[in-house]
């Protein structure tokens, strides 16, 4: 029972590959009757044409001997002229009708004329057509052979019937030639039928793929959606666990120097799994586009100011140069979200000192082409061509052994590309391995302060 309703759900489930399914078994099943239908209605129309050729043959041949047939002579001269020329004219008799009998006066079998036996066997249909005055046509078929057997009164110049014509004319080479035909109709048409279905497997695939997609997209919504909560659920005990620690540090003044050591590790390690809690809610906002952008004409120099003042503590810590270049004669009033954009450039500038053993950091502010470019420089470790490929990818994250011992969540650089696209901005990177980076952020210029 399970098992039923398990296969009930799964092709409900799975309607495309049902519908794959009937077309590889319908489509070709069509292709195949509209073969056969067409291939018999073909031979409807050639033995038609056939038969109006066998009769249209019969009627010329009156034509030809309409002012010899009174002299079997000349009858028997015409017929023997008319076998050389025809092969496919299996039987040619011309007969005379005398006391309700026919005599076979000229034929292709000479050892047959005027024998008194062709007379006393002849068949009804000669009666009948000499009655009716009127030539008939009929299909025999024998064994694997068929002709066409045209029975025809000649009639002279004035309209009198003067003799009878018995034609027997064969349709083997027609036979043959539409045998051929459809032979190779029918093998296009295997070939059709084969192309189709291989068609129709790779669509049924397509559908499989597309199956495959869904479900990963549906487990990709839940996993957001997980991320999602469960970061929110961490902010609180992560700020909890930060602020103890915080407290404990400032009011316990009697606590020995590695108590206040593991406190301090403590709090450390507290902003950065903050931090990274924060970053996966970013990500979340993001890719399901509920990250929320105000966007306000500001003047980003005082923004980047501000930001490389506040990261200039980080440079001294490592001995660095953080400089900050802004042209005086610049127009730097651009349409940001405040906020969003300082997170960008912490996360830039931020990089740019983590990044760097020694020398120094510089950020230079100037318009270009209707833009605010803001150029973040560094002489750090630098990357390789390979490696700046991917660097905006989510959680890539240069490795190398300069790098080994610097954290991070590789969620940062990606973050911040989003950030400034969602802003009409675009960012880039140039780098030399040994020698340092460079980030270009540009956006557009709106007026002048």
């Amino acid at each position: 029972m399970n098992t039923s309703k398990s296969k009930i759900k799964f092709l409900q489930d799975n309607k495309q590959v049902i519908y794959s399914i009937v077309l590889m078994i319908a489509v070709p099943c069509i292709v195949v009757l509209n073969t056969y239908l067409l291939s018999q209605f073909f031979k409807s129309t050639v033995d038609q044409s056939l038969q109006e050729r066998a009769v249209t043959i019969g009627q010329a041949v009156n034509t030809a001997l309409v002012d010899r047939l009174d002299s079997p002579e000349q009858i028997q001269s015409f017929v023997d002229r008319w076998k050389n020329n025809n092969s496919d004219t299996q039987v040619f008799d011309i007969f005379y009708r005398e006391n309700g009998e026919y005599k076979l006066i000229a034929g292709l079998d000479k050892n047959k004329v005027n024998n008194d036996n062709e007379s006393k066997n002849s068949p009804t249909l000669y009666e009948f057509s000499w009655i009716k005055n009127y030539p008939i046509a009929q299909k025999i078929v024998e064994g694997n052979s068929r002709y066409w057997w045209v029975v025809l009164p000649l009639s002279d110049e004035q309209g009198e019937k003067q003799a009878l014509l018995s034609m027997r004319l064969s349709a083997d080479f027609i036979d043959s030639s539409l045998s051929s035909a459809l032979m190779q109709s029918f093998w296009i048409l295997i070939v059709t039928v084969l192309i189709i279905v291989l068609l129709l497997f790779a669509n049924s695939r397509i559908f499989e793929y597309s199956i495959l997609y869904n479900k990963i997209k549906e487990i990709d919504e839940m996993k957001d959606e997980f991320i999602s909560m469960a970061s929110h659920e961490l902010r609180t005990p992560i700020t909890v666990i930060k602020g103890y620690a915080s407290m404990i540090l400032e009011e316990a003044q009697e606590l020995s120097d590695q108590i206040k050591e593991d406190l301090s590790i403590i709090s450390t390690s507290a902003d950065r799994l903050a931090v990274l809690i924060e970053d996966m809610l970013n990500v979340s906002r993001i890719e399901q586009g509920r990250l929320k952008i105000d966007l306000k004409e500001m003047d980003a120099g005082i923004v980047i100011e501000e930001t490389v003042k506040e990261l200039k503590i980080q440079a001294d810590e490592k001995k660095l140069i953080l400089n900050c270049l802004i042209e005086t004669k610049i127009i730097p009033v651009v349409k940001i979200d405040r906020d969003k954009f300082k997170q960008a450039l912490i996360n830039l500038i931020g990089n740019a000192i983590k990044y760097t053993p020694s020398g120094s950091v510089e950020v230079k502010v100037f318009n270009r082409d209707k833009n605010l470019v803001i150029l973040i420089k560094d002489t750090g470790i630098g990357m390789t061509a390979k490696e700046r490929e991917h660097l905006f990818e989510k959680f890539y994250r240069v490795k190398n052994k300069k790098t080994e011992e610097i954290v991070g969540t590789g969620l940062g650089l990606w973050i911040t590309k989003q950030i400034i696209e969602l802003m009409s901005g675009t960012i880039s990177v140039d780098s030399m391995e040994n020698v340092g980076t460079q980030i270009t952020i540009e956006l557009p210029l709106i007026k002048e302060k």
